[in-house]
């Protein structure tokens, strides 16, 4: 699932390739990704001109010149695809598409993902169960911390938990348990000072670190991209089972937490109090 590197690569892709630019026409091959009757949704798209593209967690915002909002969630197995001409489209299944005066946006995967067309007030009632985002001014290492609190369970289902820190999810959580020197499966409760500082610090590296290198996708925006997907060949733990560590050498493990698939150096994340 695409997390705060994916999503805020595609920010930077589509303010690029969209803002400015005015929709002439839709086509919507599956009704369930959107909210409103395919009808309704190109009438009230067409003609419409992108204001800019925002990002909130692993959301993404269109945002319109007459005040509407399209809000993207990509979900599980979602992408996006630019292409300038009719034969320049994505061989897989589309079931949403934007046509604009400079090209068209494809919208594929959308089985568990969306694209809505919302107002402002229905956006904010949407999103308001989302926690801060990584990189908010505020976001110090006294308020990362303060974001766990309370929380009993593991690092690995907080740092995901999209209430408490928008954006991170299974791949990014790994990687900066990592950077931290912390396992996955370690309880909040048992964290040190040390621990909190270091998971910080991983959070604020790893994440733009894999935005700059095109997240770990990959499923280039366009036929040219040779960027988007790039972080993946640069993951220390991430879907490694079986590899050597890059700092240590021992096989990377792959376990489960919290249901969910998690991969972590035995070595260089240690049993926590060692």
């Amino acid at each position: 699932m695409p997390e705060w590197p994916e999503m805020e690569t595609y920010r930077t892709l589509l303010s690029e390739k969209l803002v400015g630019d005015t929709i002439v026409g839709t086509e919507v091959t599956r009704a369930k990704s959107i909210n409103v009757p395919a009808e309704q949704f190109d009438k009230e798209l067409t003609g419409r001109v992108v204001w800019y593209v925002e990002r909130r967690g692993k959301n993404l915002l269109l945002h319109l010149d007459n005040g509407r909002r399209l809000l993207l969630h990509l979900m599980l197995g979602g992408s996006m695809y630019y292409g300038q001409e009719e034969e320049d489209r994505p061989s897989r299944t589309v079931q949403v598409t934007l046509r604009l005066t400079r090209g068209s946006l494809y919208f594929i995967g959308l089985r568990l993902g969306y694209l809505h067309l919302l107002s402002v007030r229905e956006v904010e009632a949407q999103l308001e169960g989302l926690g801060p985002e990584p990189f908010d001014k505020r976001m110090t290492a006294e308020r990362f911390r303060a974001c766990f609190k309370g929380k009993r369970g593991t690092v690995k289902s907080a740092l995901t938990d999209q209430h408490v820190i928008a954006g991170i999810g299974n791949c990014y959580a790994d990687e900066i348990a990592f950077a931290a020197g912390v396992r996955p499966s370690a309880r909040i409760p048992e964290l040190a000072e040390a621990d909190w500082e270091r998971l910080y610090a991983g959070m604020m590296a790893v994440l733009p670190e894999a935005a700059a290198l095109g997240g770990y996708m990959e499923q280039p925006f366009t036929h040219d991209d040779k960027l988007t997907g790039t972080y993946n060949a640069h993951c220390k733990v991430y879907d490694r089972e079986g590899e050597p560590c890059l700092t240590c050498g021992s096989p990377i493990v792959r376990t489960q937490v919290s249901s969910r698939k998690a991969f972590y150096c035995p070595v260089c994340q240690g049993e926590h109090g060692q």
